[in-house]
């Protein structure tokens, strides 16, 4: 019964995010509502969740939507972001470092992967 509840409360919150990203005037309405899975996306605010918007779009979202949010929010604005994210996916973590041409090492990320040692990786 209970998974049955969670379905129907997950299906009408997916519902309620498509309707919301269509009818708002915001940086929401041009992403794909699928990022947002677990937000509500009544209370979510393009400038407070910057944060979340911009890691959601570069780590799952379409060359097309990222430049949407660095028309949006500045370049400066995702980059100070995505430097401080403490994880990127190594693809898209090479992927930024090429788009934005920066060392790896501005990024927070890579650092704290270089200071974790690998153990059993030969």
């Amino acid at each position: 019964m209970a998974k049955v509840e969670w379905q129907n409360n997950f299906v009408s919150l997916t519902k309620r995010n498509r309707a919301l990203m269509n009818s708002k005037n915001s940086i929401l309405s041009k992403l794909n509502p699928n990022y947002f899975w677990d937000v509500d996306l009544a209370i979510l605010d393009d400038t407070n969740a910057s944060r979340l918007i911009i890691d959601r779009v570069f780590s799952l979202g379409e060359i097309h939507e990222m430049n949407q949010v660095i028309h949006f929010y500045g370049k400066d604005k995702v980059v100070e972001v995505l430097s401080n994210l403490s994880y990127i996916d190594p693809k898209t973590l090479n992927f930024i470092i090429k788009l934005f041409n920066k060392p790896a090492e501005e990024f927070r990320c890579y650092q704290r992967k270089q200071s974790t040692p690998q153990h059993w990786n030969s």
